[in-house]
Parts: C-alpha cells; structure tokens; sequence
C-alpha cells in the first residue's frame, strides 16, 4: 500500500506544488480583488468536474467494473468496456457542453446583465468545453490505475498545472500590457481561461503513451443498451454526491458568497488550494490506491483482509494529515504571506482575510481526507447509495451552516460550515460501513487517536511559539526570513510529532519510517 500510494503521493506532490506555483502566479497577476473571485467562480463550475469525476465518482464507478472484466472475462472485455465508456462519456459531454454553450449565449444577447455576471459568463463560456477534456482523463487515469499504475496517471496534473501556469505568463501580455482596471471588463483574464482548456486536453493527452503500451486501442463501441455504461452511470450519479461532498460544498458555499461578494471567493479559494496539497499526497492518494485494491478484496469476499486495509489506510492518512491540520492552523499567516503576498495585488490585508479562511478550514483536513477513503470503501462493495444520501444531509447542512456565517465571518464562515460538516460526514459513513460489515475491528487505530493527538497538540504549542520568537527576533522583510518563518518552526515541530509517534508505537509512524528508510538505503 505505502509503495503504490507513495508513488502516486510523490507525482500529486509534483502536481500540488506546480498547482501552488500556478496560484502563486494568479495572485500575483490579480490578487484576491473582484475580478479574481469572479474568475475564481466561473474556474470553479467546470474544475467541479475535474474534482467530481478525476478524483472521484467516475473513476470510483469504472475502476470496479474494469476489474471485474479483466479477472472474470479477459481483456478483450476489459477493452471493449473501456471502449463502450468512452464512447458513451465523449457523446454526453458532447451534448451538455452545447447546451451549455448555447444557453449562455442566448442568455448573454437577451438580456443586460451586471458586469460582474457578463464577465463571469464569458469565462464560463470560453471553459465549459474543458468538461469533456477532464472527464476522458479521468477515464484513462482510472484504467492505468486498475492496470497498476499510479504514478504517470497522477502526473498528469502536472502538464495542466504548467500548462496554466504558461497561460499567465506567457498568453496573458498577448492580450493586452497590464491588467486593465477593475471597473472594466479585465481582458487578461480571458488568457487564463485559454490556458484551462489547453491544459485539459494536454492532461488527457498525457495519459496515452502509457495506455497503448498495456494495449489499449480505441475503437467506437455503441454505449446505448452496453451493460457496463449502464452500470458506471448508475453508480456514477449517486457517486458524484457520496465521493466529493468537500468539492460540492465549496461549490455551493462559493455560490453564496459570489452573490454577496466576489472578493470572498478569492479568499477562500486560496485558502482552500493549500488545504488540497495534503488532501491530495495522502487522502486522495490512499484512496485511489485502496478502491483498486478493496474492490479486488471485495469482489474475493476476503472481507477480513478488506477490514485490514481499509484500517490500516486510515491509520496512515490521520498519521500524516495530523500534524499537516496542525501546521496549516498555527501557521497559516506566514504560509499565506510566503506564497502569495507579492507584489501590489495581493496585500498584507489580502493576507489576514486569506488565512482566517485557512485557521477556519485546517481542522477539517483529516475530516475531509477520510471521507474520500470511506466512500471509496462502500464503493467497493457496489454501494454507491449509501454515501450519497449521507453527503446530501451533509451538503443541507453545510449550506444552511454557511449562510448563517457568512454574514458575520464571510471567508471565515465557509470554513467553519465545510469543517463541521465534513466531520458529521465521517461519524455518519463509519456508523454505516459498520452496520454493512458487521464490524470494522478498529480497535487498535482507536488506541493511537489519543496519543497521535496529544503529539500533534505539543507539536502546535511548538510551531506557535516558534513562528512568534521568528517574528520577534527577525521579522519577515525578505523572502529568506518568509522562509525561515515557515520552515524553522514546522520542521522542528515536525520532527518532534514523529519522534513522539514512534516513542508511542504508533504503527503508522513505525512503518512508514521503515519503509523511507529501505528506500533510502536502496538508492545507497
């Protein structure tokens, strides 16, 4: 589990770090001001797919089937079902994004909208398509991982990662020297949105090389009446709501504040693009990793096996996502500032709105992470219902939580709502997988909850008073002190949080620290 999730957590380390590079870029190029939560929101409508279907309920409703085709039909089958996919998902985002397309354009020569509207439905139009180019690298990424590859599918967010990153840097001057004042239409902005769907098609092009060497070949398959359409789309729908209750209450609560305020998505967003760098090297990861291998378990009935994973999963995702919830609580002001107070767009005030979004969302990390484990879990069981139905009292909640909030504590009030949910969210999945399997023997990850806790609390008093002596002694003018700020403190707490979970046995930290150090003496 570690080598093929460490694998896979190393490629979406490359990705999240080229994906915080590119929001370093975004900030500053345009801040966290109106103009940037309108992109922001207009981004965030087809990246719902991206969120939803290349890290979620797609790839959770085909890989099982695709497994079940190879072990117990061969791999012609397991091609023609691919096949049969492809054609059915290439025609139904076909058909949804000229709907789309021509919906937003009638509604944009009919009627006079705000500017803020008009802008944000241009952007949209000229995005939407980017649906089609995520959903068939979502498709291919799942086949390379049911076929035992994880490290190139989850490369690929690293071509559209630089792709966009490109779009700012290089694309935008095109279009005009400097971003035109916020009272007008900014038309900078529309490079960004060029850049997204380059970067779609370059990450579904990525996948290829390596699917043709398994063997795969495209060839048109009807889906009309295709069993294993129908299965994946049965599935797929209830999915879509079980697997990324996280990214559809951003969605929502983004939603809200784009008709309050635009500004406050900004903030949020940023706050939320570093919550997805842990999130993704060890929620998302892990959870890729295990719908492959407990559905294989699953489809065994090698249900003792399968409660052994699953706990040793969770034992491995709370371990390493402890002590990044803590680091992202306590040193969410200097994080901010390092990446993306540069500039004149994003200020020290861009800075304090950002990071309280941060402090208000860091609690939830391992909350959110293990969501898409447990989810990932019933899926692999073929109940793709059940997680959906919790999601939806989750996501009522989460939105009635956040309008309540909002007002009062705007970005602040969005991470407060999604953190309290997520953790409903959790309590109410293991309440249910248990009643499912019987029981799920999680007695010993239990045990490590109170000492795993208690380190992570030493190591937070830590990182505060390390942050502050930093800032007393040195302050933060250079990017070397921005550094120092961030680095000196985590690293010490850091070391201390693992150094008091191996003092406690914690086995999570016993064998993840064995398997780094078989690594390192094998490349010595």
């Amino acid at each position: 589990m570690l080598k093929a999730s460490g694998a896979m957590a190393a490629a979406t380390l490359l990705s999240r770090v080229l994906g915080m590079v590119r929001v370093m870029v975004y900030a500053r190029f345009m801040g966290d001001g109106p103009a940037a939560g309108i992109f922001t929101y207009a981004f965030q409508i087809p990246n719902l797919f991206r969120r939803l279907l290349g890290e979620g309920a797609l790839t959770a409703a085909f890989i099982p089937l695709f497994k079940e085709k190879e072990k117990n039909h061969g791999e012609v089958e397991m091609w023609k079902a691919a096949n049969a996919v492809i054609s059915g998902l290439v025609i139904a985002a076909s058909v949804i994004i000229a709907l789309v397309m021509l919906g937003i354009s009638l509604a944009l020569a009919a009627h006079e909208f705000s500017e803020k509207t008009t802008l944000m439905l241009q952007l949209l139009r000229v995005m939407f398509p980017y649906m089609l180019f995520v959903c068939l690298a979502a498709v291919l990424m799942g086949m390379l991982n049911a076929r035992g590859h994880f490290f190139i599918p989850a490369m690929g967010a690293t071509t559209l990662n630089v792709v966009m990153i490109l779009s700012v840097l290089w694309l935008a001057p095109k279009f005009g020297v400097n971003l035109p004042d916020e009272k007008k239409l900014p038309v900078q902005i529309f490079a960004l949105a060029y850049g997204v769907l380059v970067a779609g098609l370059a990450q579904a092009a990525f996948q290829a090389p390596t699917l043709w060497r398994e063997g795969f070949r495209y060839r048109w398959v009807s889906p009309w009446k295709n069993e294993t359409v129908r299965l994946v789309v049965t599935r797929m729908i209830p999915g879509t709501i079980g697997v990324a209750s996280f990214q559809l209450n951003v969605f929502l609560v983004q939603s809200l504040a784009y008709h309050i305020n635009p500004q406050i998505n900004a903030s949020f967003e940023y706050a939320v693009r570093l919550m997805e760098l842990p999130q993704g090297m060890f929620g998302i990861s892990l959870a890729t990793y295990l719908l492959t291998s407990l559905s294989a378990l699953a489809i065994d009935k090698n249900f003792p096996e399968f409660r052994t994973q699953l706990r040793q999963g969770i034992g491995s995702l709370l371990f390493a996502n402890l002590i990044a919830a803590t680091l992202l609580f306590v040193l969410a002001e200097p994080i901010i500032r390092l990446l993306f107070e540069h500039g004149d767009k994003f200020t020290i005030a861009s800075t304090q709105r950002a990071a309280f979004a941060l402090v208000c969302l860091a609690p939830g990390l391992v909350a959110f992470s293990t969501v898409n484990v447990l989810a990932r879990a019933f899926y692999a069981l073929g109940d793709t219902k059940t997680p959906m139905k919790i999601s939806l009292v989750c996501i009522a909640l989460n939105f009635v939580m956040a309008a309540l909030l909002i007002g009062p504590l705007k970005q602040g009030g969005l991470g407060i709502a999604n953190t309290a949910t997520s953790v409903i969210n959790v309590g109410l999945l293991f309440f249910a997988l248990r009643k499912k399997l019987g029981k799920l023997e999680m007695q010993s990850l239990r045990a490590t909850l109170r000492p795993l806790t208690l380190a992570a609390l030493l190591a937070g008093v830590i990182a505060w008073c390390g942050w502050h002596s930093w800032e007393s002694h040195f302050g933060h003018a250079t990017i070397g002190l921005k550094l120092g700020a961030v680095f000196v403190p985590a690293g010490i707490a850091g070391g201390i949080y693992w150094l008091a979970a191996l003092a406690c046995k914690i086995p999570a930290a016993k064998e993840m620290t064995e398997f780094a150090l078989a690594k390192f003496k094998k490349r010595i």
